[in-house]
């Protein structure tokens, strides 16, 4: 066939076509548009029928045109192109234009149209029966003229279609090898595409109109709609769930429905997987898949394989379409054939069965029937979780949102999660304004954190010791209010144990409590450095036996009482003497220590390598039995009684400290004494006494470590206060540079551009990303703030240590090469990396560090890494100094 015979074959076709049309518009869409129905369903089939009559105009116009350009080629050219086939050329659009209206005519059909339009009570049977009845001359009653109206609104169009694919075939047969052919090839395939998917298409419309109309109408009224099609029917191709929850199993192509009885279940395909590997044992000839859903897994099992993969391959292929949110073409063509459909996604679910989540609704990321990765969880009673989920739990950071039930407010949770509950770091902003900052484990807070109340009516900070979301172990609570602070031991939310007492007015007192009462004798320091020990009342009036002890070396030892408006009343003696009576520590170390040497020489004798010496003294240490154990305990009493009453006066610091040298040297010279014994006593030579120096450094290195926990709380108070004027420069000098973001800290510190953890140095300032985590050298930063979680100095300076590796590692993945950092390189490096870690009392724990480390550290890394510290905490002082000078001299640019 020529293109001219092609032409005219064509022109003749869309001539007949167009005709046919034409009528059709007039003697049938016309009629039935003139009559709306008054009902409810009627109304609804309407406008069905409305859209249908527009894509049918669409199809009409297109042919239209397709005629008046081949008509016009006609009459003003010879010879003709492929190009100007119309139907070739605008090939897209033909298809979609088809597409549509068969779509249409389909949801028409599903929902009984014809049928409603063609019954005897229907407006249009009784306004337009005589026009139906002269087009419609095959029916003998309502059901025929309803089939008539069906076959006469798709039988021409289809055949127009099969019309096409016959003269483009011939056609193609004609042409040589060449881009026409192919133009032509590539149109016939698309048009028997169309010819595939008009056919499918209305195999689906008769299968689900069939459907409909088998089941009741309350499932019917509840599961029709339009644009639905029923995929698989159990019916026809036997599957049955393994528990028999269901009669009949229903596949469409957005729902899986399970009926049993007079009920059913839907489940949105976009939230189903299939799951090929069934894990459940099955009984002989029985294949299953499992099916996963957010609430419920259950199992579909089959008798035959086949049976088995052809719903297996159904579900996944109607899965993946409704998770594309489309359908192939043609519907079940090798578009998506053998494409699983992913594991992954992202749509929002309302849970509705008992559980976690029950009357939530989440919206994110899914993976196997669980909330997994980023999503917000949405519960109608205010609360709602955003964040991180892992296989249907909250893991990661999330921030959750709970209504506070009396008042119309929020407390606010922005924590780390683990399988569902917090754990780790976390803020809390609880509605009642107080605020939270410290950790969590099984949604409790526990171990440290800081607690502060904000609101008026009575403010406090509490800073401490947590568990079991209580105040337990050692905190500090500032009570704002009163202007005290209670520094020392609790128990279930209470002052428990040995604490310290600092009021506004400057007055300390130590003093046991119980269940936070008061409880025996305690020291009280006065505003006038006297100092009284015995009984007193909470309002620090002096009750019973004591002792106080005048700032001039007078000593008032006797019975007090406080009668009202009499005043302070005592009966007792005065001793006026400037002699020291105060002989608690000489006590503490004779009297306490009574203990069996036979049944414990054996022992000493035994542990004498380094490693076992460690641990027995550890051991020997925390045990209130042991006569190493009951010397601690005994100095312990004795270092509080001293420093707690009066720790606020900073200047007992360099006491303080000599102090517990003293006692770790005391302790290891009892030990070797205690030694030397066990030695005698077995008949063998003592050992070789060591030098004064030796056993100064052993005390520090085994002994100091082991007992400084026991001091610390005490010590390191009188370290803050030492050098708070030091660390409040420095803490300035870290809010001033923590206002300048990452690349701009590192330009003012002059770090060398190429040591710069960025991806592009090209990029300007403002655009250039860290390559570690989120931020520059956070790991490094982390490793840092680690230092204020242990009290060991030796463990400070492996943090320090660490945190030196820690740069130098992320400088050699900068500069993909080992590299040593020289000292002009690491202390910029260093001290941006304090400047981010922002230590409270970072000169507090250097002091302690340098004071307390052991002395063979003294000149080796350590001791060069420490003193690299000290250099970044001087300048950041010297920079807040020279900022404050500025400020109150001349400004100059």
């Amino acid at each position: 066939m020529c293109t001219a015979e092609a032409t005219a074959s064509l022109l003749q076709a869309e001539e007949t076509f167009s005709a046919c049309l034409a009528q059709i518009d007039a003697l049938i869409f016309k009629p039935l548009l003139q009559a709306e129905p008054h009902d409810q369903r009627g109304k609804d089939n309407f406008k069905l029928f409305l859209l249908l009559n527009d894509r049918f105009q669409a199809l009409w116009n297109f042919t239209e045109e397709c005629y008046r350009i081949l008509k016009q080629k006609c009459s003003t050219s010879e010879s003709f192109c492929i190009q100007d086939f119309y139907t070739v050329r605008k090939g897209e659009l033909f298809v979609r234009l088809y597409v549509q209206y068969f779509v249409t005519f389909a949801n028409y059909v599903v929902v009984h149209g014809f049928e409603h339009a063609t019954k005897s009570k229907s407006e249009a049977w009784k306004h337009h029966k005589t026009v139906l009845k002269q087009f419609l001359t095959d029916f003998t009653s309502e059901t025929s003229t309803s089939l008539a109206l069906y076959v006469v609104l798709h039988k021409p169009i289809r055949d127009h279609v099969e019309q096409y694919v016959l003269l483009l075939t011939k056609l193609n047969e004609a042409l040589k090898e060449g881009p026409e052919k192919d133009l032509v090839t590539g149109a016939i395939k698309e048009y028997m595409k169309l010819e595939s998917f008009i056919s499918q298409v209305l195999d689906e419309a008769c299968f689900t109109k069939a459907l409909w109309k088998s089941l009741g109408y309350k499932f019917t009224d509840m599961l029709c709609v339009p644009e639905r099609r029923l995929l698989e029917d159990s019916r026809n191709l036997p599957i049955s769930t393994s528990t028999n929850r269901s009669d009949r199993i229903l596949l469409f192509d957005d729902v899986l429905v399970l009926i049993q009885g007079n009920s059913f279940q839907s489940f949105d395909l976009k939230l189903v997987w299939v799951d090929k590997n069934c894990r459940e044992k099955l009984a002989p000839g029985v294949y299953g898949l499992r099916i996963i859903t957010p609430e419920e897994t259950f199992l579909l099992s089959a008798r035959d394989p086949q049976v088995k993969a052809v719903w297996r391959w159904k579900l996944n292929q109607a899965i993946r379409q409704a998770l594309n949110g489309k359908r192939d073409f043609p519907l079940w063509g090798k578009t998506g054939e053998g494409t699983e459909p992913l594991s992954c996604r992202c749509f929002s679910y309302d849970f509705k069965l008992e559980g976690k989540f029950k009357s939530a609704t989440y919206e994110g990321e899914w993976r196997w029937g669980k909330p997994h990765g980023k999503g917000t969880l949405k519960w109608r009673d205010g609360r709602n979780h955003v964040g991180d989920f892992k296989e249907g739990l909250e893991h990661g950071f999330g921030i959750c949102l709970v209504p506070r039930r009396s008042e119309d407010r929020y407390d606010c949770y922005k924590c780390h999660w683990y399988e569902g509950k917090m754990r780790g770091y976390g803020i809390c902003e609880y509605g009642n304004e107080m605020v939270y900052k410290g950790y969590f484990k099984d949604n409790m807070r526990q171990g440290f954190g800081i607690l502060e109340n904000f609101s008026a009516d009575h403010p406090f900070k509490y800073t401490g010791q947590w568990e079991n979301d209580k105040k337990n172990g050692y905190g500090v609570w500032d009570d704002k209010d009163r202007g005290e602070r209670y520094i020392g031991t609790w128990h279930d939310d209470h002052k428990h144990g040995q604490g310290i007492v600092v009021t506004q007015s400057g007055i300390c007192y130590q003093r046991t409590f119980h269940a936070g009462k008061m409880v025996g004798s305690g020291i009280l320091l006065l505003e006038d450095d006297s100092v009284y020990e015995g009984n007193f009342m909470e309002d620090l009036t002096f009750v019973g036996k004591g002792k106080l002890s005048f700032a001039n070396g007078f000593v008032l030892e006797g019975t007090f009482t406080n009668k009202s408006g009499q005043g302070l009343q005592t009966q007792g003696i005065l001793n006026t003497s400037n002699e020291q009576l105060d002989d608690r520590i000489t006590k503490a170390g004779t009297e306490d220590v009574s203990w069996k040497i036979e049944d414990i020489l054996e022992e000493l004798v035994q542990q004498q390598e380094l490693k076992s010496l460690h641990c027995y003294l550890e051991k020997a240490l925390k045990s209130s039995l042991h006569p190493l154990g009951k010397l601690l305990k005994a100095l312990m009493i004795a270092f509080q009684a001293t420093y707690s009453g009066i720790g606020a006066n900073r200047h007992l610091l360099t006491l303080a400290q000599e102090e517990v040298k003293y006692y770790a040297k005391k302790i290891w010279e009892f030990y070797q004494g205690l030694l030397h014994l066990a030695l005698e006593q077995k008949g063998q030579l003592p050992t070789k006494s060591v030098d004064g120096e030796t056993s100064d450094q052993n005390a520090c290195s085994i002994v100091l470590p082991l007992i400084l926990p026991c001091f610390y709380p005490e010590l390191f108070m009188l370290y803050m206060l030492y050098h708070e004027r030091e660390d409040d420069l420095y803490c300035q000098g870290i809010v001033d540079l923590s206002l300048l973001p990452d690349i701009k800290l590192l330009e003012f510190l002059d770090v060398q551009k190429h040591l710069w953890p960025l991806k592009d140095l090209t990029l300007t300032t403002n655009q250039r990303r860290s390559l570690i985590k989120d931020k520059c050298f956070l790991s490094a930063t982390e490793c840092l703030q680690k230092l204020i979680t242990t009290v060991d100095p030796r463990e400070k300076l492996v943090i320090l240590q660490k945190t030196y590796e820690e740069i130098e590692s992320t400088v050699s993945r900068v500069v993909e090469k080992d590299y040593k950092l020289p000292m002009d390189d690491l202390l910029p490096l260093l001290m941006y990396v304090v400047s981010r870690a922002k230590i409270q009392h970072l000169g507090a724990e250097i002091h302690l560090i340098r004071d307390l480390m052991d002395p063979t550290n003294q000149g080796g890394l350590y001791d060069f890494l420490l003193t690299a510290l000290e250099s970044c905490y001087e300048h950041i002082q010297r920079m807040r100094l020279h900022q404050r000078e500025n400020c109150h001299g001349t400004h100059s640019p």
